[in-house]
């Protein structure tokens, strides 16, 4: 898809930046540390990857 994408003159491809603010990273920080939390207590966790 891409590489057909970059054969357009008027195509543009940028990376997604948007999870680089403080508020991004504090949000992923916290969910991150109460996921793993959960499981160590052996609760359910909805982000969980079998």
């Amino acid at each position: 898809m891409f590489a057909r994408l970059l054969t357009f003159p008027n195509v543009l491809i940028t990376a997604h930046q948007a999870f680089l603010t403080r508020e991004a990273l504090d949000s992923i920080a916290e969910t991150t540390l109460a996921n793993v939390l959960a499981v160590r207590a052996g609760e359910h966790c909805d982000n969980l990857v079998n």
